[in-house]
């Protein structure tokens, strides 16, 4: 799941980006409103977190913009304004969920995954294909219920396949599911990561769809 963080706080921005990365999604930040609505227009990000007090304007404005260009993309305001007003005016909006400054970052990660059930990214928080369990509150890789060492990108990489079990995934959107703004991707990294990968899960696990992508069995 690839997520888009719009906060001007930077050494905010820095702690959250750290900790949504360690529990497997891809973020890209950005601290201006004018930016995240160009942002948005794109279709790249699953989801977003969203700070009202940006510098050039104001988030619910940012909000404003991208529901009446009928962008569905779930928001999740993240803000100082506690008030009830405010709460009620962010949802009507069109926000999906509103969560209020200072929070604790367990309660977000928990609403972030409400939202990726809703969009059937992440379908449970354990998903068993044959021998090989996903768990994505523990972020563990079980085979035959033994732990398997993953990096980062190998736990990412096995988390985007079995969420989407039965379907071809092209490379192109397996680097989407990877990769951040910014990031140097190397041609046949998609390519490096899945043989790595395939060292660790049981034999033809994974299955190449030449010319295609990469899929799994449900």
């Amino acid at each position: 799941m690839r997520l888009l963080l719009i906060e001007d706080d930077l050494p905010l921005a820095d702690a959250l980006q750290r900790a949504l990365r360690a529990e497997g999604f891809a973020v890209d930040h950005l601290a201006s409103g004018k930016q995240a609505v160009l942002a948005l227009e794109s279709g790249e990000a699953d989801a977003v977190i969203l700070d009202l007090g940006l510098p050039d304007m104001d988030g619910l404005d940012v909000l404003k913009r991208v529901r009446e260009r009928r962008i569905a993309t779930p928001i999740l305001i993240l803000t100082a304004r506690d008030s009830t007003l405010d709460k009620i005016k962010g949802l009507d909006v069109g926000a999906d969920d509103y969560l209020v400054k200072p929070f604790d970052v367990s309660e977000l990660l928990a609403r972030i995954r409400v939202i990726s059930r809703r969009l059937g990214t992440m379908p449970d928080t354990q998903i068993q294909l044959g021998p090989v369990t996903l768990d994505t509150l523990g972020h563990r890789l079980l085979v035959q219920g033994e732990q398997v060492t993953l990096s980062r990108r190998e736990y990412m990489l096995a988390k985007a396949l079995m969420e989407n079990a039965g379907r071809i995934q092209s490379r192109q959107q397996l680097e989407t599911r990877l990769y951040e703004w910014g990031e140097e991707v190397a041609s046949n990294a998609v390519e490096v990561h899945i043989h790595h990968l395939r060292k660790k899960l049981p034999e033809g696990f994974i299955h190449t769809v030449r010319g295609v992508g990469y899929t799994v069995n449900k």
